[in-house]
């Protein structure tokens, strides 16, 4: 999973870089190019694994953060970095849009004020022209293949872009167009961005952790009406805390009545966002969790690992990882008689553990 942070200057994106890769970045640095790391999606499930079952390693799943420089009022027209941001998150699965929630004379604000919901329509706005300024742009190359009848696909890629162009130059977004699933084929071979899927993260103040203050609830109210979610989090305490050791950093957590650290929620929160979840592969050289999307097949399951496992996929050795917690060992789980055979038609549930069997291609 690949996830975008995205915002305007000064709204603590790197902050919450910091706080979710275990990054040292300076909120002041500025460039061009994007810090990138990775994080490790916290589950507890596999350390409980590791405790009935012996192995060489544990290995959780991953996401890829990319912090992208603040994206400026008027980008789509060249100010700032311009339309240099859209190569950064064309490859994301989803964005975090960073959204200043918190009051502070000593970081002022780009436009003069905090105003979460003037901030999210601003970067939408943003998005949204820079789709446009590609969309027009394609729709002559679109027309001129269409007249000479060479592409054949052609006709229906002008009758894609004199839909999205109307709906673009009224201030909608792709992803709430309602476009059928061929038609989203075609839109991101454009690479347009204002399709991507947004998780809100409300930014607050040490004095409003909980994001039930006036700002962060205008955000959650306008983000509600967009069917979006919103997770508050302080990203300079974050930050801080994850300078610490474990346990400094959990006593902490639990003095300042946090219940669960950034990186946590936010990987919770994307997973329900992208309609993830995850099973797991256990044995004596790793246990590790995979993510796949809600309703994947077995064959689909067994691809994530390795796309010969799809193609050569025979069947599946599958149970759950509660079965595991009951029973104490695969052996037991088996003998109980909830290890089953599965099919390339079971779909997977959240928490399987499986075994796969597969040809050799």
């Amino acid at each position: 999973m690949e996830v975008g942070i995205l915002g305007l200057p000064g709204v603590g994106k790197t902050c919450l870089f910091n706080a979710l890769t275990n990054g040292t970045i300076a909120a002041s640095q500025s460039s061009a190019k994007p810090n990138v790391g990775m994080a490790n999606v916290p589950d507890e499930r596999l350390a409980q694994i590791n405790q009935l079952i012996e192995t060489q390693r544990i290995v959780p799943a991953t996401v890829k953060f990319v912090d992208i420089a603040g994206l400026s009022k008027g980008a789509s027209h060249g100010d700032g970095l311009g339309n240099k941001f859209l190569a950064y998150i064309r490859e994301a699965d989803a964005v975090l849009e960073v959204v200043r929630c918190f009051e502070s004379v000593d970081v002022p604000h780009i436009d003069g004020s905090v105003d979460p919901v003037r901030d999210v329509e601003t970067v939408e706005t943003e998005m949204i022209f820079a789709d446009l300024e590609t969309a027009e742009k394609n729709i002559d190359k679109q027309r001129k293949h269409a007249r000479t009848g060479v592409d054949k696909e052609a006709h229906a890629a002008v009758a894609i872009l004199e839909h999205v162009i109307p709906e673009l130059q009224k201030g909608t977004p792709i992803r709430r167009m309602g476009l059928k699933p061929e038609q989203m084929k075609f839109i991101r071979l454009l690479g347009l961005v204002s399709d991507k899927r947004v998780l809100y993260i409300a930014n607050v103040g040490e004095d409003d952790l909980e994001g039930t203050g006036a700002q962060a609830s205008r955000l959650r109210e306008h983000v509600g009406k967009l069917g979006g979610m919103v997770v508050p989090v302080c990203a300079k305490l974050e930050a801080e805390l994850v300078e610490l050791s474990p346990e400094d950093r959990a006593m902490m957590l639990k003095e300042m009545g946090i219940k669960t650290a950034a990186l946590a929620a936010v990987t919770k929160a994307a997973y329900q966002l992208l309609g993830l979840q995850s099973f797991f592969t256990v044995g004596p050289d790793e246990i590790r969790a995979w993510p796949i999307h809600v309703g994947a097949t077995a064959p689909q399951a067994a691809g994530v690992i390795h796309s010969d496992f799809e193609k050569g996929f025979i069947r599946a050795e599958v149970y759950h990882f509660k079965d595991l917690m009951q029973y104490k060992s695969e052996a037991a789980v088996k003998h109980a008689g909830h290890s089953r055979a599965e099919g390339k038609n079971y779909v997977f549930q959240e928490g399987d553990i499986a075994h796969f069997l597969a040809q050799k291609a």
